[in-house]
């Protein structure tokens, strides 16, 4: 008597980790858009840039506002003769000289040599001002002070405003590391460089 024989299983597919159809393939995007922000995230955290020696001399030093040691920074780069003249980018409108040298807790003649800039909201309108004041006075060679975490987007949005013939030396203002304040301008530079690179002004 023969024996029956058995009905061929079909060949199952290997489970993948995110499932298949479309729902499969957004979530392997963007588990690789977490992957490539996580290593980029940090190269930036580990690579953050450190101030410039008082012994660079420069044309003029910029500071721009928003963080702690930045105009302190600015003061001690004028009072070395490391640079000729400051600005000091992104001022509130109703703030005056000598309100900013008692905010600052630094006496008022110390800012005789630093214009202030009223005009600048943000990263890209402080390198707009910026541009504006190296343009008016000829500077061929500045000093860009601005926190750690910041640098790298100040100077993306100088180096588009810029001409190419301006040197922009990095002082850098400390933080700490693990301020959680990193990750924001490292996904705000991750930004504008792709909007930049897309040709956006």
């Amino acid at each position: 008597m023969p024996v029956p024989r058995e009905r061929p299983i079909g060949k199952r597919r290997p489970a993948t980790p995110f499932g298949g159809g479309l729902a499969g393939l957004l979530a392997r995007i963007a588990a690789f858009v977490a992957l490539a922000w996580a290593a980029g995230f940090l190269w930036f955290s580990l690579t953050l840039p450190d101030p410039a020696p008082l012994t660079t001399r420069t044309d003029a030093v910029v500071v721009l506002t928003g963080g702690a040691g930045r105009l302190a920074r600015g003061l001690e780069v004028i009072e070395a003769g490391s640079a000729h003249r400051m600005l000091i980018s992104g001022v509130g409108h109703a703030i005056t000289r000598k309100q900013l040298a008692a905010a600052a807790g630094v006496q008022h003649h110390r800012l005789d040599r630093a214009d202030l800039g009223y005009e600048a909201v943000d990263t890209r309108s402080n390198a707009e001002e910026t541009a504006r004041w190296v343009a008016q006075h000829g500077y061929k060679s500045l000093r860009l002070v601005t926190s750690a975490a910041h640098m790298r987007r100040a100077r993306l949005e100088l180096a588009a405003v810029l001409p190419v013939s301006v040197a922009v030396i990095p002082d850098a203002v400390p933080v700490d590391p693990q301020a959680p304040g990193i990750a924001t301008e490292y996904s705000k530079y991750l930004l504008r460089f792709i909007a930049l690179r897309l040709g956006a002004a």
